[in-house]
């Protein structure tokens, strides 16, 4: 069965992102000495954090990955259709992580180069344009937060996916059947490790704005269906939330990636 850690956050970040890792098996069980390894934020916008990544918490998740042997480590985003992904980066201060004496690259997708991938049995979303730099990693780590969304429900591991879309493409994403074309892409997005940054979420509208909670939680775990649903149960205990009426089998990009076999509704949490 599918392991989920849920470690409550101590003093110490570092250890906190390690131990959620060690728990479903540690670091070496997803990254090999020599990978080249992706990791996708979220930088959709430059929001403060549940906004947008915590540089804190990406700083260690960097550090992580190279610790266990990691030749290069990228972090790679784009933001939203209608902003300047390289001015809401250099906002969020993450190009300061190029300091670091083992520094990530950090990758502007609209600079680097595309492909058009046809998606195999897709329903609502039939092909989609994503960063070259996909095909070219060993390993990809995924680190969402935890928030609602005024127009997918909710937004975590299987919403950040669409980051990997070139702009163009998002906004008719938006217009029509957004969680089915979000369960959709995510048919040819093939993350091996996510992370889950749920410190602070948003109980309602999101994704750059909301009323704030504190749960003060790392999920990790292959499986971003679990890491989903262990963020919409998160968010649903918190009174006024916006998912409080639904039930985790209504919201439709967790049920049909659940369908499409991308991840799994039962899973162990330790």
């Amino acid at each position: 069965m599918t392991k989920l850690s849920k470690i409550k956050v101590g003093e110490d970040l570092g250890l906190s992102v390690k131990e959620s890792v060690a728990r479903i098996g540690g670091m070496d069980s997803f990254i090999k000495k020599g990978d080249i390894v992706l990791v996708k934020p979220n930088f959709n916008t430059a929001d403060p954090f549940p906004a947008s990544t915590d540089i804190s918490f990406l700083k260690e998740v960097v550090s992580l990955v190279y610790k266990q042997g990691a030749k290069s480590v990228i972090v790679g985003e784009s933001s939203t259709y209608f902003r300047n992904t390289r001015e809401e980066m250099e906002k969020t201060g993450v190009f300061e992580l190029e300091k670091e004496k083992i520094p990530p690259k950090i990758h502007v997708f609209e600079e680097g180069k595309w492909e058009k991938i046809n998606i195999s049995r897709g329903r609502h979303l039939k092909n989609v344009t994503v960063p070259e730099v996909l095909k070219k990693v060993d390993k990809l780590i995924l680190l969402p937060c935890l928030k609602t969304h005024i127009y997918a429900q909710f937004t975590g591991a299987l919403k950040l996916s669409v980051g990997f879309m070139k702009p163009k493409e998002r906004m008719p994403l938006h217009i029509r059947n957004l969680q089915e074309k979000i369960a959709d892409l995510n048919r040819v997005i093939h993350p091996d490790l996510v992370i889950m940054d749920a410190r602070k979420c948003f109980k309602n509208k999101g994704p750059s704005e909301g009323e704030i909670e504190k749960p003060n939680f790392i999920f990790a775990s292959p499986c971003r269906v679990a890491i989903d649903i262990e963020g919409v149960k998160t968010i649903k205990r918190y009174k006024e939330n916006s998912l409080a009426k639904l039930n985790l089998e209504e919201v439709p990009q967790i049920r049909l990636a659940i369908k499409y076999g991308i991840g799994t509704g039962e899973y162990e949490t330790i």
